[in-house]
């Protein structure tokens, strides 16, 4: 028996999450083929240069992780708004015309990206080919797209909330939003002074991920539990609540540590060291806290590899968001390691660990459902591909932070101890042995990050195709 993929299963908002999904994992391929570029230029900087720059391939690298993790966001959002409010998508027909507008707005953002390499800094360029501003390159017509691509987004949730059930996922979910609109705005204006434009660059950069994302896997990871494993609403919606106080409390302060690199006051630095780390508590508690009451109440789950990447991001929220982050941000440290490869090991893995991996749960949740609630527990047909897609992933990306951490350690101490800080010491530390070896660990790593999404799409594409069980009655979902 062959159970196909079948949109009759779905319903509207589901329908649209599946585009989002698709787009996801396309841009997903994107970041590692181009993130594996730019690590080639590291060891080889001769490599494609005039043809495809190391500038390009980073910036290229790092937009489309920051695309498909949003795209994955909106897909799920989606994905579980009728089965949450009670009732149909409201204003579906402009969900659709927004996903076709922001699709077609990044592949010509892409497209200017690869063909404009280098060229004059002015007003036609800010607004039609590079913003010229590191991690927020996108020109500004493409950030009025994206600003009005999350008001599509913010009226579909708000409006369906607004006109069927209200619930407290649905109430953080809708204020959220705006905040996920308005940080973005603060990257959208220029000033002279340096410092100020850097102080408002950082809203959108650090707090635009630390907060209203954070929030928003809050909200994901919430009705995912209740959905894999039953769990009680009331134990999900109180850390959700704890959350958002830590978030819009220590989100802002955490913020402080890069403020010191800016000019601001010196207090700044230990402020922001401090709360920084509090951040991924409560996701933590939220999905211990949850396995602990599906055990006492013995809930049996039918989506195993979807429940196994919400385990990993339990862990790697933690680890990379909450211990790696924490590890470089005492003032004591930052000193020295700011700036360094130590950043890019903390970045790594916790956008891993904190974002793509709940992303991916719900393309397994999708399948499942897409396929007509095809058996994906226990016993599984061809069950060993998500597990080594999962190992191979977390292996890989795991393995390039600890490569970067190295370097990074290297760095901190050739660079900035010993040689304080000068270019001299800059260039000594890029050529260092424990350097050059620790790129080429990362190049290594990638590739097995690399073979560990193309086993994932893989079983993304059969998973369920031949299995003949079917998965038992829906999980109730406890309001």
């Amino acid at each position: 028996m062959i159970r196909p993929f079948d949109s009759r299963y779905l319903n509207g908002g589901q329908k649209l999450a599946v585009k989002y999904f698709c787009a996801a994992v396309i841009l997903f391929f994107a970041q590692l083929v181009f993130g594996l570029l730019a690590a080639a230029q590291y060891l080889h900087p001769n490599f494609l240069h005039g043809v495809l720059d190391f500038h390009v391939n980073r910036m290229v690298h790092i937009n489309a992780m920051i695309v498909w993790m949003l795209y994955g966001f909106i897909g799920s959002v989606y994905w579980f708004l009728e089965e949450e409010s009670g009732r149909e998508v409201v204003g579906l027909h402009w969900g659709n015309l927004g996903f076709w507008l922001l699709t077609a707005a990044v592949a010509v953002v892409v497209a200017v990206y690869l063909g404009v390499q280098t060229g004059p800094g002015g007003d036609f360029a800010r607004w039609f080919i590079n913003e010229g501003r590191e991690y927020i390159e996108a020109p500004r017509w493409a950030d009025l797209g994206i600003v009005a691509g999350m008001g599509i987004f913010f009226y579909n949730v708000a409006a369906t909330f607004m006109q069927g059930k209200w619930s407290g996922i649905a109430g953080v979910l809708v204020l959220d939003l705006v905040a996920l609109a308005g940080l973005y705005l603060a990257g959208m204006f220029y000033v002279t002074n340096l410092s100020i434009d850097q102080y408002w660059w950082w809203w959108v950069v650090h707090l635009w991920v630390e907060a209203t994302w954070e929030v928003l896997v809050g909200c994901i990871m919430a009705w995912a539990l209740m959905h894999l494993l039953g769990v009680q609403r009331k134990i999900v919606e109180t850390w959700l609540y704890i959350e958002v106080a830590l978030m819009f409390g220590s989100g802002i302060l955490g913020l402080g540590h890069h403020y010191f690199w800016i000019g601001a006051p010196e207090y700044w630095l230990g402020i922001g060291s401090f709360f920084s780390a509090l951040e991924p508590i409560p996701l933590v508690a939220m999905v211990v806290h949850s396995l602990y009451d599906a055990g006492v109440h013995r809930l049996r789950n039918r989506n195993h590899p979807a429940l196994a990447w919400v385990i990993a991001h339990t862990f790697g929220n933690f680890l990379g968001a909450g211990v790696w982050g924490f590890m470089q941000t005492l003032p004591q440290i930052n000193l020295y390691t700011h700036g360094t490869q130590w950043a890019a090991s903390h970045g790594h893995l916790a956008f891993f660990g904190a974002y793509a991996t709940i992303n991916i749960a719900f393309f397994y949740l999708a399948v499942q459902r897409w396929r007509g609630e095809v058996w994906m527990g226990a016993g599984l047909t061809g069950g060993w591909r998500w597990k080594w897609a999962l190992g191979l992933l977390s292996v890989g990306v795991m393995g390039m932070a600890v490569a970067l951490l190295i370097a990074g350690y290297e760095q901190s101490f050739i660079e900035r101890a010993q040689g304080g800080s000068t270019w001299e010491a800059y260039f000594a530390a890029q050529t260092h042995p424990w350097f050059v070896e620790s790129m080429i660990w990362r190049m290594v790593f990638g590739w097995v990050t690399l073979a560990g999404f193309l086993l994932l799409a893989w079983d993304l594409l059969v998973i369920g195709k031949y299995e003949t069980q079917t998965a038992e009655g829906p999980v109730l979902v406890h309001r």
